[in-house]
């Protein structure tokens, strides 16, 4: 879901609930109605819950490790927990999504199918692997999800703006090339994980 999709649903629910504690005291039935129009209201009764546990069991504060977040909060999935360590608590902690395996895939000429598992892990690992130093883990996550939304596009990807040009192994392969060619190479991936 787009940010300008959201944008109102988001102010009017930080009015409505601008704590944490605020939210897990709230009706149910009103956390649906205000969440209306977003779909998936799993996640409103999840958000319903997730709020409940964090002032019971953590005093009203999310807990900073991640596989506690992953495990204990409803809700939380591997993706969003890496987001709430990372950008919240500065942890080394990745995030994967679409965009963030697309700059991967690139970056290290990765081919193998995304819906399958062990391709699934080598994102994550290879993300690990570059936040693990960072000094600001949060904003390096923020910033590679918005290169491969903004500049590793799916369709006509910006090559020439891209900041990891130098390190980009598809644009090697294809530099003689039109940039859109990124999106055709076809090779094993890596065993290092570094940049």
């Amino acid at each position: 879901t787009q940010v300008k999709t959201v944008i109102d649903y988001y102010r009017r629910w930080m009015e409505r609930w601008p704590t944490v504690e605020a939210l897990a005291d709230a009706d149910i039935e009103e956390v649906n109605k205000v969440w209306a129009g977003l779909g998936y209201y799993s996640r409103a009764r999840r958000l319903h819950e997730a709020a409940k546990l964090i002032v019971r069991t953590y005093d009203g504060v999310l807990p900073m490790d991640v596989s506690l977040l992953e495990q204990k909060v409803p809700g939380i999935g591997r993706y969003t927990a890496g987001a709430i360590a990372s950008i919240a608590y500065n942890q080394p902690a990745p995030i994967v999504d679409g965009n963030v395996q697309r700059v991967l895939a690139r970056l290290r000429t990765i081919a193998g199918d995304v819906k399958v598992a062990a391709t699934v892990e080598l994102f994550w690992q290879l993300a690990g692997a570059l936040v693990a130093d960072c000094e600001f883990p949060g904003d390096f996550n923020q910033a590679l999800m918005e290169l491969g939304a903004t500049v590793c596009t799916p369709v006509k990807p910006l090559c020439e703006a891209c900041p990891l040009q130098a390190r980009c192994r598809a644009y090697a392969e294809v530099s003689g090339g039109s940039s859109h060619s990124c999106q055709a190479f076809a090779h094993a991936a890596s065993d290092d994980y570094g940049p």
